[in-house]
């Protein structure tokens, strides 16, 4: 009699990756085979054997009983696994239990610290300007910048808090033994709870509250109480936050004039209006994230960048992804690739027909732009002509902090709450980029909005970045596993249609944009596209952010970038390096984007029509479509 098969999908072939002659000194090496979690495998019917049957559901059972457990319990953590967090912290204290020289040290640096403080509180008593502090803010932390925490008591309190937070990240980071992974997730950890007792966010700790609740005789604790309340009746509501209603889709974003031209179950293609007399005869397809709506590439008018363009001579199409929902839990990144990037270079080919094409990818839609332009060239595919990513990785081994979130214990934790559900939700996944600049985004407004009363006025970025999507759960649970914890995709194993794609088959010139303070896609790890393939690069690093970054229209204050174009022949060199030699420009990027495609394109021709009916591609609406409505 047969054993039963276990509902665990059999391990995925590996396959080495081509030679890299300058990325790297030889061949990936393969990986040991190990079995991956099942992705919605059918599961074969048991044997007619009763001892057989009975152990099969018994099997079954325990494991819904498990994952519907995870699921619950992943409600209170935002989707965070509370054993890989156990597990981290238990390889940190066994070490540092058995490393007496490490103990000593710390013995040995907190007695300094305390005597620095108490150094400088004395020198604060006998004079009491001129003192410098003993310890100074890190550059990117603005919680004491007010003159009001020069002030005793409050300098020491701030004082006293710095000094103990630099001893915690001491204490956690140096210790024999630890796996490196361990070590950053415990100082993570360790710095989102100093994040929560820091004297910034506290009533009777905070100067600048204290000296506004005496000059407003109470009236900012109403307002924020006000605030509190409403925010919280509209995320219970499901709705948005405070003034994102001002801006809608259609109305006052997102109204570029164009039309949508094609639409299936995952995606609406818009066709944008000629805004010049003559276009390039290149046609330009925009291919966005789908963890959020398209529209951050089309916001105000004056921030638009599907607006320069159009400006700028050229035809361009963006894709409008749908929202997903518990129906669309099947979905695979190969879904995402067919019919997302190849149904709508399918529809631009059919309406601008003879002719190649640029593509665009933003974030996430830069790494499937990646994936569909290699199996392209694997399937001898010539229509691309040039491929631009922006803020978009392809090699996910220094994507910063998120990395921590990306085991093996996290992603089996993850993918049991999207079981249950079929998605990601938007807050569970809003919620993880929060934590990840908590001080930025969660306790700096907690302080502003609900201590001093004050609301942040709502601009159309942040409410953009309010209207958030869901994810699919198979393909999201593809993404992270073969991405994100296997680096498929950069080794040469990553796989379409059952045979492997090689990123270094990219011939056609490439544009890649990183920003200087992306937490999402950090630019050290986008620029190690130039590692990975053997096509002409240019690579822009502007300042910024993984949003503000890329939305830097010209005129725009504040703002420079520096970039600099490797030819194949060229010695590849590290990201630091590129920094220092690379010329440093002010201004927005658009422009030196828009030259570059220039280059890539042919003269100036009369536009194409909009929509092509004969080919199957009828106009059905004006543009910004339906899916982008949709909740």
């Amino acid at each position: 009699m047969n054993s039963p098969q276990s509902p665990i999908s059999q391990s995925r072939k590996h396959v080495a990756g081509p030679s890299r002659t300058r990325s790297r000194a030889s061949v990936p090496q393969r990986r040991t085979e190990r079995a991956k979690p099942a992705i919605d495998v059918p599961v074969p019917l048991p044997p007619e054997s009763p001892f057989v049957r009975d152990s099969y559901a018994s099997t079954a059972w325990a494991e819904i009983v498990d994952r519907s457990v995870h699921a619950a319990a992943a409600r209170f953590t935002a989707g965070l696994s509370p054993m890989a967090l156990i597990g981290a912290y238990m390889d940190w204290a066994a070490h540092i239990a058995f490393a007496p020289g490490k103990q000593a040290q710390l013995v040995e640096k907190a007695v300094k610290k305390a005597a620095r403080l108490g150094n400088y509180a004395g020198r604060r008593m006998l004079h009491a300007d001129g003192v410098e502090p003993c310890i100074e803010p890190l550059p990117q932390d603005r919680r004491f910048a007010a003159e009001a925490w020069r002030n005793p008591p409050y300098d020491l309190v701030y004082q006293a808090f710095l000094l103990n937070q630099q001893w915690w990240h001491n204490a956690m980071t140096g210790v024999r033994g630890v796996t490196q992974r361990s070590e950053n997730m415990v100082a993570f950890a360790t710095r989102q709870f100093l994040d929560v007792v820091s004297p910034s966010n506290g009533l009777w700790t905070n100067p600048e509250v204290l000296e506004r609740t005496r000059t407003e005789f109470g009236a900012n604790l109403i307002r924020g109480a006000q605030n509190l309340i409403e925010d919280w009746d509209r995320a219970v509501g499901g709705r948005r936050p405070v003034g994102a209603e001002r801006f809608e889709p259609g109305r006052n974003v997102a109204i570029t004039p164009g039309k949508v031209v094609f639409r299936n179950r995952l995606i609406e293609l818009i066709e944008y209006a000629p805004a010049t007399a003559k276009v390039r005869p290149e046609p330009l397809l925009i291919v966005p994230a789908w963890i959020m709506k398209y529209y951050i590439l089309d916001l105000s008018p004056q921030n638009s960048l599907v607006r320069y363009l159009t400006q700028r001579g050229y035809t361009v199409f963006m894709i409008s992804w749908r929202n997903p929902g518990p129906e669309d839990r099947d979905l695979s990144m190969d879904d995402y690739r067919r019919l997302g990037v190849m149904a709508a270079l399918d529809a631009v080919s059919a309406i601008v027909p003879d002719r190649k094409v640029h593509a665009a990818g933003y974030c996430l839609g830069g790494t499937l732009l990646a994936i569909a332009a290699a199996t392209m060239i694997r399937d001898g595919d010539q229509r691309l002509r040039s491929t631009t990513f922006l803020a978009a990785q392809t090699d996910f081994t220094e994507a910063g902090e998120l990395t921590l979130f990306i085991n093996e214990s996290q992603l089996s934790f993850l993918e049991d709450m999207m079981w249950e559900q079929g998605f990601l939700d938007t807050k569970q996944m809003a919620g993880a980029f929060q934590i990840l600049r908590s001080n930025d985004l969660v306790w700096s407004r907690i302080v502003r909005e609900y201590l001093l009363g004050e609301r942040a006025p709502m601009t159309d970025l942040m409410a953009w970045n309010a209207d958030a999507t869901r994810m699919p759960y198979r393909m999201h649970t593809e993404y992270l596993r073969q991405l994100f914890l296997d680096n498929d995709l950069a080794e040469g194993r990553y796989e379409v249609g059952g045979r492997p794609i090689a990123l270094s088959s990219l011939r056609t010139p490439l544009f890649a944009v990183g920003t200087e303070l992306d937490h999402v896609a950090p630019w050290r790890s986008v620029f190690k596209l130039d590692l990975l393939t053997d096509a002409p690069v240019t690579f822009v690093l502007t300042n910024g952010g993984h949003n503000a970054g890329i939305v830097s229209e010209p005129g725009h204050p504040r703002r420079h970038y520096r970039v600099a174009t490797r030819a194949p022949i060229q010695t590849i060199v590290d990201p630091e390096t590129w920094a220092a030699e690379a010329p440093l420009h002010d201004g927005s990027w658009w422009p030196e984007w828009a030259s570059w495609l220039d280059r890539q394109s042919g003269e100036p021709v009369p536009p194409p029509p909009m929509g092509a009916p004969r080919a199957g591609y009828p106009v059905q609406c004006d543009a910004p479509g339906a899916y982008v409505r949709q909740a």
